[in-house]
């Protein structure tokens, strides 16, 4: 039940980010320049409202159900109705980018009140390391299914209908009541808008399901989650964290291996289908990727708890290179698509995993250093969230701007050749460059495997010191 309730977050974290540049640019139609700017403002605002979250979640008091699971609660019918009125092209168009803004930020915030507390919750479902690790383990799977079930959804639906590409003058062409070269169905633009709304409408409806599986059969531990501390200020916390060296190092190695990914993410519809030649297969080959890296969860957990969660990174993460090297030097082609897309989900499985799985091995490292301060995953979380969404935002914005200037013609059957560069750029060179430097400060990080199990005993020893004392307190009442 637990890890059901993350599906949520990646079902539609796939289909915005595989599929809403390409629904801006060619099925709402806005201007590069606009789509860039909603795409950075929506991440950045996001990036923004995590650590905000996240201190405000550390100061929520404990209820009937728990600290973590009203916020849950309470925002999944609005971030619900939010993602749905993306996927709406409004009729007046002054209004489209201001409206894109406002939702997109909108969701971006809702989404952050459910996904801040539920990430938090690994540390209050259990005291265990490996019972965390198995949770994280259970979570990342079927994450990486909910990104599989969200490119399905999205892909399969959008897919057969496919906006229509516009040859030659755009400006002397009917965009409303053209229809796809050599094809003997007539597809109109709003029919195609009306897929993106189904699709949506579905994807809402798993949202929903999966907050009540999580909400219904999912406890939180009361003597983990309700530890005493002396308040402190949102900024007071900002220091503690990003004064930790380990959490530091941590989430700047994955900030740029986590870049490369997103990068290959935002531009992967538009290489496939532009750069490749390959329009009407797109969405299969993304579903390919989420397919593979869904299968591969369970060897990275073998991996990582056989060889250590730091050799995992640096095989589990490098193994995606050869590969995009490979598709943009050798010519088009469906097949080795396929192949690369597979390999490529592998290493993508890896990138899902190992993060959220190391991420509780710092804060258990920060409870030993820090006996007396406790209570604080939640900041723990969201600011390790906030830099890699910030991250998003940026290369988003960056990767539609670049396009603009390379040239891209909106709803094009084909792009000039700067911008098939540019999108060679954007899918290989741009993301290898920067795993490697995630993997050099990757490096420096010092929690390894005699440490982690060093911290595991000691945590040990804390907690029954901590019930010792306690019983011996409650026998004094008595």
């Amino acid at each position: 039940c637990y890890a059901i309730g993350g599906a949520p977050y990646q079902i539609t974290g796939s289909a915005l980010g595989f599929f809403l540049q390409i629904y801006l640019l060619d099925v709402a139609q806005l201007d590069p320049f606009y789509a860039s700017i909603i795409l950075f403002a929506g991440r950045a605002w996001d990036a923004v409202t995590d650590p905000t979250v996240g201190f405000l979640v550390s100061r929520s008091r404990w209820t009937r159900c728990g600290r973590m699971m009203p916020w849950i609660l309470i925002s999944t019918p609005f971030a619900v109705l939010t993602y749905f009125l993306i996927w709406y092209v409004p009729p007046v168009e002054q209004w489209k980018v201001l409206w894109y803004l406002i939702f997109y930020c909108l969701f971006q915030s809702l989404q952050t009140c459910f996904h801040v507390p539920y990430s938090a919750l690994t540390m209050f479902i259990s005291t265990d390391q490996k019972e965390r690790d198995s949770a994280t383990a259970y979570r990342m799977t079927v994450e990486v299914l909910g990104t599989v079930v969200g490119t399905a959804i999205q892909g399969q639906i959008v897919g057969g209908a496919i906006a229509p590409c516009l040859p030659g003058d755009l400006d002397v062409l009917d965009n409303s009541n053209f229809t796809l070269l050599g094809s003997d169905v007539n597809i109109s633009l709003d029919e195609t808008k009306r897929a993106y709304l189904i699709a949506s409408a579905v994807i809402c409806v798993m949202y929903v399901l999966c907050a009540a599986v999580l909400f219904l059969g999912v406890r939180e531990q009361e003597e983990c989650g309700c530890l005493k501390t002396e308040p402190m200020s949102f900024f007071e916390g900002m220091r503690m964290v990003m004064g930790y060296g380990p959490y530091v190092k941590l989430v700047m190695g994955f900030l740029f291996t986590s870049l490369a990914f997103m990068l290959l993410e935002g531009n992967f519809a538009l290489f496939i289908s532009y750069t490749m030649g390959l329009r009407n297969d797109f969405q299969n080959i993304l579903l390919v990727i989420m397919l593979s890296g869904t299968l591969s969860i369970p060897f990275w957990q073998w991996f990582l708890t056989r060889f250590g969660k730091k050799t995992a990174v640096y095989i589990g993460i490098t193994w995606a290179v050869p590969f995009m090297i490979l598709i943009v030097c050798i010519e088009s082609s469906l097949i080795v698509a396929y192949v690369v897309s597979v390999a490529a989900g592998v290493s993508v499985a890896a990138a899902f995993l190992l993060p959220w799985s190391m991420l509780p091995d710092v804060v258990d490292d920060f409870k030993v250093k820090n006996p007396d301060s406790s209570g604080h995953e939640a900041i723990f979380y969201s600011f390790y969230v906030f830099f890699t969404k910030f991250a998003s935002g940026i290369s988003l914005s960056i990767s539609t701007l670049s396009l603009d200037f390379a040239g891209y013609v909106t709803r094009g059957c084909s792009q000039p050749d700067a911008v098939n560069l540019t999108l060679k750029v954007l899918v290989s060179a741009a993301p290898v460059v920067l795993i490697f430097l995630g993997l050099l400060i990757f490096k420096t990080y010092p929690i390894d495997e005699e440490r982690r199990q060093g911290n595991r005993k000691l945590l040990q020893e804390m907690h029954n010191q901590d019930s010792d004392t306690e019983s011996t307190e409650l026998g004094s009442v008595v």
